[in-house]
């Protein structure tokens, strides 16, 4: 459930281990983008940034955890997603950032395209450390 951390602030964390934490954090991202004015479409692109980085948690880290911030930056309003996993991380970000790579036979899309659906986009990971992506989508 959502938490204050200040007058207007909320954030909520979601654990992800299968299919439901994925379809609660959607949800959770789509409410808060809503409460915070978002317009319907960019709701749709926080869904889908989230159901990417989701999606990456239980295919490559197993389990992981999502976390969903209102952020503000002078007038601006935004929404933070952060997503972390204990997987085993990626050996070469650089390579995993292009269109096409897939280390398991997938399309390839999902990191370099929530870099492209995002206006922030940092990444970090290491072998046997896990990943962790830190987004952000500004209220348009």
């Amino acid at each position: 459930m959502p938490a204050q951390l200040g007058p207007d602030l909320v954030e909520v964390l979601v654990r992800l281990a299968g299919e439901e934490g994925l379809v609660e954090a959607r949800r959770q991202g789509r409410l808060l983008a809503a409460r915070t004015g978002f317009r319907e479409t960019d709701r749709a692109v926080i869904a889908a940034i989230v159901s990417e980085l989701g999606r990456n948690i239980l295919l490559y880290g197993a389990s992981g955890e999502i976390a969903l911030a209102v952020v503000e930056l002078g007038q601006r309003i935004g929404v933070r997603i952060a997503a972390r996993d204990e997987g085993p991380g990626i050996p070469d970000i650089m390579r995993a950032m292009r269109d096409g790579y897939s280390s398991v036979g997938r399309p390839g899309l999902g990191l370099p395209g929530v870099r492209r659906l995002a206006d922030e986009f940092e990444i970090t990971s290491a072998p046997g450390r896990g990943t962790h992506v830190v987004v952000t989508k500004w209220r348009s």
